[in-house]
């Protein structure tokens, strides 16, 4: 390690929402939360990264008030008295360490998860009940579903306002819903909600964001995360070129969104030819927003591969303290890293790099 971290651990503000450093704690599912309530184990999880250097936690995602928003029974929701209950534990433990926090909430869309054994009391909804081109999967929605998933998503962000978080993310990426409406491999709508270019698509995510906004304080923050990358077809593409980017980004950046959280499976890896920008440089450069980069950070091989059984090894900093000391993103969210070490910023920020441990998948297992 040869570049210095003193950009990584200098503070951002987002809004009125000072953070002490650029050091994200990634959103990742754990299903710890029995029967979708978080309980002590989980307040003392994200207690730990916050009692150790992490600016800004994105929990796991956490499922909107729909009947098929999840796809595992022990995923956290953020609806019921009693799970929110339980996050405003959560959310009373990283304060106490200082910590700052957003939910991500989340809807799975048509993606079941064949390996929970495990259905929704209700039919998995999509845009046109279908998971990728040819893989039917559950219902299409009606009009009165997506109006009222709109709504789900608002009242999501006004309990998490009224409870005290420090803003929301909602998880657009991945292929899950929101990121449904955006593709056009699973989304074939003819009305309002479809449309033949990724500008028509994002009416469904613009309007969530206009809803979120609304039901909000005008500064509290509000985030999206992103990806061209689906769990259904890990090559396909949003935008290919940084003009189909502009028209897929620029409505939720007018709808209100705050950040854009702009995921890759490896950070360092170009958008476009004929520049080294990644997703989140490029992002910045279009939007003029701030942006989270993530993607493999500090651990080797990919996310993917480490879920699957990769043993992912300690990897340098340098090439993202040189992105992040360029300008082009301003904060930088991790992932395995953190599963792995609740300490791993600090380690960072003292420079105890020879501390640094490796991923297993061994370590899902468990909340250390």
């Amino acid at each position: 390690m040869t570049a210095s971290t003193a950009t990584l651990f200098s503070p951002f503000s987002i809004g009125k929402l000072r953070l002490p450093n650029r050091v994200v704690m990634a959103p990742m599912t754990r299903s710890f939360a029995t029967g979708g309530v978080p309980g002590d184990d989980i307040a003392e999880y994200y207690a730990r990264r916050a009692a150790h250097d992490v600016g800004l936690i994105i929990t796991e995602g956490t499922l909107i008030a729909r009947p098929s928003a999840g796809n595992e029974p022990n995923v956290p929701r953020f609806h019921g008295e009693d799970a929110l209950a339980g996050w405003a534990k959560v959310l009373a433990a990283v304060k106490a360490k200082g910590g700052r926090i957003w939910p991500q909430l989340w809807h799975v869309g048509a993606l079941r998860n064949p390996s929970a054994n495990w259905m929704p009391p209700a039919p998995l909804e999509s845009p046109s009940g279908i998971s990728r081109p040819g893989r039917e999967s559950g219902v299409a929605m009606t009009e009165t579903d997506v109006v009222d998933c709109i709504a789900a998503y608002a009242s999501a962000a006004r309990d998490a306002m009224r409870l005290g978080f420090d803003g929301v993310e909602l998880h657009a990426a991945h292929g899950y819903l929101i990121d449904q409406f955006f593709w056009p491999g699973s989304n074939l709508r003819t009305d309002r909600w479809g449309g033949a270019s990724i500008g028509e698509r994002t009416r469904f995510a613009t309007e969530v964001v206009r809803a979120v906004r609304a039901a909000t304080a005008p500064d509290f923050p509000v985030c999206i995360r992103v990806s061209q990358w689906k769990q259904q077809d890990f090559p396909a593409r949003i935008a290919t070129t940084p003009q189909e980017m502009e028209q897929w980004l620029g409505p939720l950046v007018a709808a209100g969104v705050d950040v854009i959280h702009c995921s890759q499976r490896r950070f360092w890896e170009p958008e476009f030819e004929g520049s080294d920008l990644n997703f989140a440089g490029w992002a910045k450069k279009l939007t003029g927003l701030p942006t989270i980069t993530v993607g493999s950070v500090g651990l080797s091989g990919e996310f993917v591969a480490g879920f699957r059984g990769e043993v992912s090894q300690p990897a340098s900093l340098d090439e993202l303290l040189r992105r992040l000391d360029r300008g082009d993103f301003d904060l930088v969210a991790v992932g395995r890293a953190l599963i792995t070490d609740p300490a791993w910023a600090t380690k960072v920020r003292e420079g105890r790099f020879d501390e640094m441990m490796a991923f297993e998948r061994s370590v899902l297992a468990t909340l250390r």
